[in-house]
């Protein structure tokens, strides 16, 4: 009888992070789900920064994060291997989110075709509402299997199909080959929405982080050559390369996002670039009167504890005084990376049902 093959250290690692992995996704949902005063005593005491407090359950999270993942992804040298450590910790976050049926298809990029993948939720209708979604992660991580149980949560709880795109990452492909990727797949889109079951008269951009960056560029691209466009949910976006703003420095360390990875992240996809180009940062963007006349209403979500907050919120002041349409909601109680944490109820899981809400409604 022939042996098997004998395994690796890499195969043996890769199986015990598998087993760890099925353990905590089990897990989580009844540690983190359990009665606000219980998670209080295993979360320790209350953390209060700028007059916010940390939400609980978010902080017993962070605790075991921290246990699962001794090295987050921007300790790793070799990108891919970040990339990986990403993806573990989506999974584990997003749970099993139920969607009608998921289709593997390609949208246009800037340099050839790129994957994609529509989710169309139970009982839609054709044609409907489409919110193309792109995917945050710094612009060198994530993918569309990292934030495959937001979108799937996005479709179902709007009822309109999501279309995330595969747009291409740092350091392979530097600045400003994702945002081009970002507008020439919306672009696409717009002029073929009947291919995917889609009605031209109401589409949507969406994305978290990196990708609430590429979503609000591909707005303000849309506003400028007067391609339709419905709405945008910008989700604690990414605004300002290299910002200096004070929540960047003042949760630098230990609510997640880190200011390494942001340094880290940032100088792969600029690549020397100069960060004020407005189409990397969407702050420095012009706002004249036309493109504000075209510019599709937003609701801009940042969270308390977030090194992103300080430049969100900017953007969202800048997009008022201009004139533009937009709603801001601060989620106090809460950390970058919220929004793909869907396993169990919380306040930052009705948070996301409050932006899915204000998607909905904006799609009509």
């Amino acid at each position: 009888m022939p042996r098997s093959p004998r395994r690796t250290p890499s195969d043996l690692l890769g199986l015990a992070r598998g087993r760890t992995d099925q353990v905590m996704a089990a897990a989580m949902p009844r540690v983190l789900g359990q009665p606000e005063a219980r998670v209080r005593r295993l979360a320790g005491p209350p953390v209060r920064v700028d007059g916010h407090e940390l939400s609980p359950g978010t902080q017993l999270l962070l605790r075991l994060m921290k246990v699962v993942f001794p090295r987050p992804a921007e300790d790793h040298e070799d990108f891919v291997d970040g990339r990986g450590v990403v993806l573990r910790q989506a999974r584990l976050g997003g749970g099993r989110q139920p969607i009608g049926q998921v289709h593997e298809r390609t949208v246009r990029g800037a340099d050839g075709p790129l994957r994609a993948r529509l989710y169309v939720p139970r009982g839609t209708v054709d044609p409907g509402p489409l919110t193309m979604f792109f995917h945050g992660g710094g612009m060198v991580y994530g993918d569309l299997d990292s934030h495959d149980a937001l979108c799937r949560f996005l479709a179902e709880e709007t009822g309109a199909r999501v279309l995330s795109v595969d747009y291409r990452l740092a350091p392979e492909h530097v600045f400003p080959a994702g945002v081009d990727d970002a507008w020439a797949a919306y672009e696409w889109l717009a002029s073929n929405a009947a291919d995917y079951d889609a009605d031209p008269t109401r589409l949507a951009v969406a994305g978290d982080s990196a990708g609430g960056y590429l979503a609000a560029a591909t707005a303000l691209r849309a506003a400028q050559e007067e391609v339709p466009l419905k709405f945008q949910l910008l989700i604690y976006p990414m605004t300002e390369m290299f910002s200096q703003r004070p929540s960047r420095s003042t949760f630098a360390e230990g609510f997640f996002l880190t200011r390494k990875f942001m340094d880290r992240a940032e100088t792969a996809y600029l690549a020397g670039a100069d960060p004020t180009d407005p189409r990397a940062s969407v702050l420095h963007a012009e706002l004249s009167e036309a493109v504000v006349r075209h510019l599709a209403p937003a609701y801009l979500v940042t969270a308390g504890f977030d090194p992103l907050r300080d430049e969100g919120e900017a953007y969202a002041r800048r997009l008022q005084e201009a004139g533009a349409t937009v709603e801001h909601r601060l989620e106090p109680g809460e950390i970058h990376g919220f929004a793909n944490v869907l396993s169990f109820e919380s306040p930052g899981l009705e948070a996301v049902r409050r932006a899915t809400r204000a998607l909905r409604d904006g799609l009509g």
